[in-house]
């Protein structure tokens, strides 16, 4: 795994957290408890902060970044960052599952128990409230959550810590 300081900041990654061999975390990077970090992601605190939650997921090939003039990036508690997304100077609340080959730009906010589609853009500054699912490029109000899309939402974070742990064991 490359764990890479910059500018003289070391990234400070938490008990029980796995993080893949060829992926990058560099800089000013916080990751909690639990947390995983999969595959080729690249999670680069160069100019401002980068704080994940614990239990949380970083799926492979994903990019977090920030914004010198915007923010830093910020993940709350058991989400899910899917495959391949792109995150950027945003704000992602606690327990929320970002799908698949989703872009989240600069000063966007995902509100906590919030879900944001597979393959979706969500535009500068917008907020996506809890309780919801949004969808499509540019990103717009689709429904409301379920009970059963929380419980996915959920075993989704538990899921990846369990995972890891298989992971973790597996490379010793």
């Amino acid at each position: 795994m490359n764990i890479l300081p910059y500018d003289g900041i070391t990234p400070d990654i938490e008990d029980n957290v796995f993080v893949a061999p060829n992926a990058a975390v560099i800089g000013s990077v916080k990751i909690g408890q639990n947390s995983n970090v999969w595959y080729s992601t690249t999670i680069r605190g160069d100019e401002k902060e980068i704080e994940i939650g614990q239990r949380t997921n970083i799926q492979d090939n994903s990019v977090l970044h920030v914004a010198t003039k915007v923010q830093g990036t910020y993940i709350g508690d058991d989400v899910t960052i899917g495959h391949g997304c792109i995150i950027h100077a945003c704000t992602i609340g606690n327990m929320c599952l970002i799908g698949m080959g989703s872009t989240i730009l600069d000063g966007a906010k995902v509100e906590d128990n919030a879900m944001v589609a597979a393959g979706s853009l969500v535009t500068p500054g917008k907020t996506v409230p809890s309780g919801q699912l949004w969808a499509g490029r540019p990103a717009r109000y689709m429904r409301d959550l379920t009970d059963e899309d929380m419980e996915n939402i959920k075993w989704s974070a538990d899921n990846y810590v369990f995972l890891a742990k298989k992971h973790i064991q597996s490379q010793r």
